[in-house]
């Protein structure tokens, strides 16, 4: 019943042990976790109907009147709330111990929730729970398509099931929660019930709107605490996510500056960043503390839940503060920008469905960069209300909406975000060193100017295409040329394809302005070159092939002949790419090493190299299709075999030392003109 439950001699979601019993149509339960539906049949026969009539059905009603049925894990009771969905994949003791969900319904997109289990409530030497967010589940109930028994991990010590029901937290697994999402998608946030059948009070509950009550102060701490940096050095992998830049070294000071930090619903990580890696002194107060009168060195604004007009004793505070000390440094996290925009003047407004995921991607207005980052908001700042002195700082790349704010003159700003994630993992992870500097340094103002320059205009670009494609070969040249050519089509770029294969769909008619059925060779795009006079190239969407035809086309000196511009990746990286010394080189630059290989034009040397590195290697052709007269030897004699039939194919092989038995992951990443990346895919 499920794809983590049962199974007729196994169940892999909890571990447990069933086996046929004496009548073939019944089944002997001999273990099982007693919190599972099979648990309470150990030691008896049973039959499967018996097992999924065990199940406790659940159901979870929509304020629309959509109705989803499933089944009941956690606590058996009824409640209600705002439903709202998170995209992750992972991070679930985390997003359920957010103080930013409190008064919601959690439906996790992920098919299978609970299979790392929930690791142990240890603390910290702050005092802090040292995996979770905070000391409690914030969420009202989580909606799950399906969850594991018994979770797989080394820092498991308990389930999702018994740890939801030790926190009082009702769940509801075996609902199609795609189906959920798009609801909310295209509807917006909707309040829900999630209604448990064993529970005598579901005829009375009715739907509550969280959004009309104060949650941040159900939230936030009653009294005021302090945090002090640790003596000695820390070891970031114990307090802190995985993050690679030292923003210490890169900001911080050697004395401790002392903040101050409003809790909002503020997560154990952004106190845990700032004592443990800024090494700052950290004092956070409830919401509603003032704080108009205390001596510190910044203000902090942290995360929370809920609608920002609830927190107006905050938004005074920070008023008042602004207008008294002027220079005082103000950084906003997620509510804390949204508290921070009232302050200034401006007005926030309720989003759709809001940002809830660990991939949101935001641009910084003041460079054009992208960066990826983890979000949970309902509530968004209106950039337009924004008054003078003040721009926005970030912008969701993918609905337009404010992801940050900053002052021109004064040393304040926030962000919608979660610098402290890490989901990039380091992207944003500046902005906290850009709040230390202003505390450093007074007089410090950052500007940021992007470099004035008119991108060129092309009139007629030409595009070297797949060429022939036979069965077993990969057609995403094929795919991704075709794009290429819609693109420029939608630009207004006239598109010239040269391509030998009438079957592609870059050939396809009406698709380009002009195609060349002609074999992808240096003379033909020569000719044609010379004939269409384009002013720009595009060699990346032809495979090896067009990689090949480009790089001696610029050894020849015909891009620069006739004015024909490169477009998308150099002939220079090209080159260095496939060079295998040129690459290795490139790389050891990064602080990195590649497998030991060597470059040969003749058997001898193959031979030779393969003496010195080692057998097994791993034969390749070199500006070659992959796969393409390449393979493992084990001695000189399969190599001296291998490397004529490569040798016929390219003028070069690599010889590598074979790798067998390690796991290789490959990622393939477009980078842009500013540094933004993207990973189009992985492989394993």
């Amino acid at each position: 019943f499920g794809s983590s439950c049962c199974r007729l001699k196994f169940h892999p979601g909890c571990g447990s042990r069933v086996r046929q019993g004496q009548n073939p149509s019944r089944l002997l339960v001999q273990t099982h976790p007693m919190d599972c539906p099979l648990g309470t049949f150990i030691g008896q026969e049973t039959s499967l109907i018996e097992v999924l009539n065990a199940r406790v059905p659940a159901s979870l009603e929509l304020q629309d009147g959509s109705v989803f049925h499933g089944f009941s894990f956690g606590l058996e009771k009824s409640t209600t709330g705002e439903v709202v969905f998170n995209t992750g994949m992972v991070g679930y003791p985390e997003s359920l111990t957010d103080p930013s969900y409190a008064g919601q319904i959690l439906v996790i997109t992920f098919p299978l929730v609970g299979n790392y289990g929930v690791p142990a409530e240890g603390r910290d030497p702050l005092g802090l729970l040292s995996s979770f967010e905070s000391d409690q589940i914030h969420v009202k109930a989580v909606v799950v398509s399906d969850h594991s028994w018994e979770g797989s991990h080394y820092t498991s010590r308990t389930s999702l099931n018994r740890w939801l029901h030790q926190h009082g937290i009702p769940g509801i697994y075996g609902v199609d929660t795609r189906a959920v999402t798009k609801l909310i998608r295209n509807h917006g946030a909707l309040l829900g019930k999630l209604l448990v059948q064993s529970d005598a009070t579901n005829s009375a509950l009715q739907f509550e709107d969280p959004n009309l009550t104060n949650l941040v102060a159900s939230v936030s701490r009653r009294e005021k605490e302090t945090f002090s940096p640790p003596d000695g050095e820390v070891d970031d992998h114990t307090y802190m996510t995985s993050i690679g830049q030292d923003v210490v070294a890169s900001g911080a000071p050697e004395k401790h500056w002392h903040i101050l930090a409003v809790d909002c619903g503020i997560k154990n990580n952004i106190i845990r960043y700032l004592v443990y890696r800024l090494r700052l002194k950290v004092t956070v107060v409830p919401w509603d503390y003032d704080f108009t009168q205390d001596e510190f060195d910044g203000l902090f604004i942290s995360n929370g839940p809920g609608d920002p007009q609830m927190c107006f004793k905050t938004v005074d505070h920070v008023r008042t503060v602004m207008q008294q000390r002027p220079r005082l440094p103000i950084f906003g996290i997620c509510l804390g920008n949204q508290i921070l925009a009232l302050a200034a003047g401006a007005s926030t407004y309720k989003m759709k469905f809001g940002n809830r995921g660990m991939n949101q991607p935001c641009i910084d207005m003041r460079t054009t960069r992208c960066y990826i980052t983890s979000q949970n908001h309902g509530f968004a700042v209106d950039s337009k209300s924004l008054p003078p002195g003040w721009m926005p700082l970030m912008v969701n790349a993918n609905d337009g909406s404010n992801e940050g704010i900053i002052h021109h003159q004064r040393p304040w700003f926030s962000v919608q975000f979660h610098p402290e994630a890490c989901a990039g993992p380091t992207d944003t992870s500046f902005l906290f060193s850009q709040f230390v500097r202003n505390i450093s340094e007074p007089m410090y103002t950052g500007v940021t100017t992007i470099p004035c320059s008119m991108p060129p205009i092309y009139h007629k670009v030409l595009v070297l295409g797949s060429g022939g494609l036979t069965i077993g070969q990969a057609g995403e040249f094929d795919y991704s040329g075709s794009q290429a050519i819609k693109a420029l089509r939608e630009s207004g770029i006239t598109s010239i394809v040269i391509n030998p294969n009438v079957a592609t769909v870059q050939t396809s008619w009406g698709l380009a302005d002009r195609v060349y059925f002609l074999p992808v060779t240096p003379d033909f795009v020569e000719q044609i070159i010379k004939r269409e006079r384009p002013d720009g190239i595009m060699v990346t969407f032809g495979g090896q092939t067009a990689l090949n035809c480009a790089v001696e086309l610029e050894e020849r000196g015909v891009f620069q002949e006739n004015g024909v511009q490169v477009l998308g990746t150099p002939i220079k990286a090209i080159i260095t790419t496939e060079d295998r010394e040129l690459f290795a080189k490139a790389v050891e630059t990064c602080g990195y090493k590649v497998a030991e290989s060597a470059c040969c034009s003749s058997v001898n040397e193959a031979v030779a190299a393969a003496a010195k590195i080692g057998y097994p290697v791993l034969v390749r052709a070199a500006f070659a299709l992959g796969g393409l007269g390449s393979g493992f030897c084990a001695n000189p004699e399969e190599l001296r075999s291998l490397v004529q039939v490569s040798l016929a194919h390219s003028s070069q092989v690599i010889v590598d030392k074979s790798l067998k038995g390690w796991k290789e992951l490959e990622y393939e990443v477009v980078r842009d003109a500013n540094d933004n990346c993207i990973t189009v895919c992985n492989m394993e």
